[in-house]
């Protein structure tokens, strides 16, 4: 089959258009982990990428975009590693930590960077289209913590109208943790604390509430009653 000379610019142009993004990626993820997203211009990242400056603003508007264009692709890397850690986890509350665990030590390898990602993530123009992508990949973090409590509660017997309800906003509980965890660098709360060992805790705390929500007091983790019983709502 012949390929119409249309066909043949459209794919170039494509493939133009993807070698650039990449370059640009690249560039600007490894001098934001060389000097930290304050020390770096966004026309240092367009030299480095051999691209004019106008081009470098056609794929991202701005230096907080090309942070999120970077550390999204880190942050959706931590959950797909935490989906794996958690599956082998029996315990719900062990389980949601796994999940999130990976994320925390992404942010530990660069304080800087994940404070100015989170930044961008949580205060960055509603129009942008990586801060959309991050903020997607929190929903589906949130999303993940919900299901794995809400299969947990089935394997207990507990059911209830407001079940979905009720696990969506533990997995959103957790995620206000973990934020809070990882802002700590910049604000300087609680100095000298384990932050994965208050993660822990405030993560069983937040299961203890939710399976207490579905009338199952008896074990803040989430296994079942000394005496086997199970609940049907």
């Amino acid at each position: 089959m012949t390929t119409s000379p249309e066909s043949a610019d459209v794919g170039r142009r494509v493939r133009n258009m993807r070698d650039k993004q990449s370059r640009i990626f690249e560039a600007a993820a490894s001098l934001f982990a060389e000097r930290g997203f304050e020390g770096v211009t966004t026309q240092e990242i367009s030299d480095r990428a051999d691209i004019a400056a106008g081009t470098l603003f056609r794929y991202a508007s701005s230096k907080g975009e090309l942070l999120l264009m970077v550390y999204n692709e880190d942050f959706r890397s931590a959950l797909e590693l935490g989906v794996r850690q958690s599956q082998s986890q029996p315990n719900p509350a062990e389980a949601v930590l796994g999940m999130v665990r990976p994320t925390v030590e992404v942010a530990d390898r660069h304080v800087e960077n994940a404070m100015a990602y989170q930044r961008e993530l949580l205060f960055g123009a509603p129009t942008e289209q990586y801060r959309s992508e991050g903020l997607a990949l929190v929903e589906r973090l949130e999303a993940m913590i919900a299901q794995r409590l809400a299969a947990a509660a089935a394997e207990r017997g507990l059911d209830s109208k407001s079940l979905d309800k009720q696990a969506l906003l533990a997995g959103r509980s957790v995620f206000a943790v973990l934020h809070l965890i990882m802002a700590r660098p910049s604000t300087g709360a609680h100095p000298g604390r384990d932050a994965i060992g208050d993660l822990r805790d405030q993560i069983t705390q937040i299961v203890a509430g939710f399976f207490a929500a579905l009338g199952d007091p008896d074990d803040v983790t989430g296994r079942t009653s000394p005496r086997g019983e199970r609940r049907k709502l």
